[in-house]
């Protein structure tokens, strides 16, 4: 569970790292995707531990918290981004 934890948060952040090099924003938007679901992923690892009282309840609020913020982030940023490449096609 450890490594999957791990993995699930490190996916958050390489998502957003590798889908900012293509400078691309249709790949942008689709990789940012992918980082939301990571940090669905990550929560749902959380309630796991949490649930098998592998996890303290202070730790499993403060990181749980963290991801929704995260994934909220990342929605509007996702949003912004599909709204910025349709006024475009609009606009051209």
């Amino acid at each position: 569970m450890k490594d999957q934890i791990r993995r699930a948060a490190c996916s958050m952040s390489d998502n957003i790292a590798e889908c900012f090099e293509y400078n691309n924003n249709p790949d942008f938007i689709r990789y940012l995707a992918y980082a939301k679901g990571s940090s669905g992923e990550f929560r749902n690892k959380l309630v796991i531990l949490n649930k098998a009282g592998k996890l303290d309840d202070q730790i499993y609020q403060e990181l749980y918290a963290k991801s929704i913020e995260f994934s909220s982030k990342t929605k509007s940023l996702i949003d912004y981004l599909k709204k910025f490449e349709h006024d475009k096609k609009i606009n051209n």
